[in-house]
């Protein structure tokens, strides 16, 4: 399978590489694994900063309300009973909640095959020989970008970030900077063109190939 490939200039090389099959090409697709993937993704990133009071925790109320009996009142023991205003919260949320949801790296591993198969069959794969900046300049890289033919939400995967690389797409919108070993289901199936270098390339074949 040949993708368009470009120099890290941005010109068109005669010679386009080929996508490995067994990583670009899977013959089936399950659409639920995908599903699966993505949501875990997106369950991973969930922050637990939601937290409420108990009633072990809410401020005063050690003293009894009024006494025992006597009163007419019925009788009560503490302020911070959650059914008083002001009182601690019953079955709220702690801020130790765990979203996580497992999914083995087979699976994962699955997936991303069948994801980047996606992304090879609808056309949205570009190669790069290389994709740098020595000063880090944002005008250079977008037009590199719109010289490769980069369009909408663009995911960039390079073998390794650098300081000067992030700076250069770290204002460009609807640019996103990955490593190879950080390439995602998510990322993948919501890209409108995923620009790959050769190297990363690489990488992703090596770790993509077999199920380990």
């Amino acid at each position: 399978m040949s993708v368009a490939t470009f120099t890290k200039n941005g010109a068109r090389l005669t010679s386009p590489v080929k996508l490995d099959k067994k990583v670009f090409g899977v013959d089936i697709v399950n659409h639920q694994l995908l599903k699966d993937v993505y949501v875990a993704y997106l369950a991973g990133q969930r922050s637990v900063s939601a937290k409420t009071k108990t009633r072990g925790e809410v401020r005063g109320g050690g003293r009894k309300p009024w006494r025992q009996k006597g009163t007419g009142n019925a009788r009560f023991g503490s302020r911070r009973n959650p059914i008083w205003r002001g009182g601690g919260v019953a079955f709220g949320p702690t801020g130790e909640q765990n979203f996580n949801l497992k999914i083995n790296a087979k699976a994962k591993r699955r997936a991303l095959r069948q994801a980047l198969t996606l992304a090879a069959t609808s056309s949205k794969i570009i190669i790069i020989e290389a994709f740098e900046s020595n000063e880090g300049r944002l005008k250079p890289a977008k037009q590199l970008l719109e010289k490769v033919g980069a369009k909408g939400y663009t995911l960039i995967v390079v073998g390794q970030k650098d300081i000067f690389t992030k700076r250069c797409v770290a204002n460009l919108e609807s640019v996103k900077l990955l490593e190879a070993g950080s390439l995602n289901v998510f990322e993948i199936l919501n890209a409108d063109t995923i620009v790959i270098t050769k190297d990363s390339l690489e990488m992703i074949n090596e770790w993509l190939m077999e199920d380990k």
